[in-house]
């Protein structure tokens, strides 16, 4: 088993934060070094220029194909020489 960390930090901006009118935006930082600028869907009142969780999600599931795609090619004795996918995530409410 294996464990992934990452750091993820939001500070309150001075807006109004009962009337729900606070920033989404936070940064996220993984154990590599890696950060990037989080937020809500725009849906949700998040950043668009902001990753959203959603999408992150898609990503890393288009990620993990990708990198099982191309350890089973090595090991049946394909090169790859392109990868390119075109990841779609679709969310919908529990009803």
């Amino acid at each position: 088993m294996s464990e992934h960390r990452a750091h993820l930090l939001w500070q309150h901006d001075g807006s109004d934060f009962l009337a729900r009118q606070y920033s989404r935006n936070h940064q996220i930082r993984f154990a590599g070094g890696e950060s990037y600028l989080g937020s809500a869907a725009v849906e949700y009142g998040g950043d668009a220029a902001a990753v959203d969780p959603e999408a992150a999600f898609t990503a890393s599931l288009s990620s993990c194909h990708m990198l099982t795609f191309l350890a089973l090619a090595a090991v049946k004795g394909f090169v790859v020489e392109h990868y390119e996918d075109e990841a779609v995530g679709t969310l919908g409410k529990n009803e």
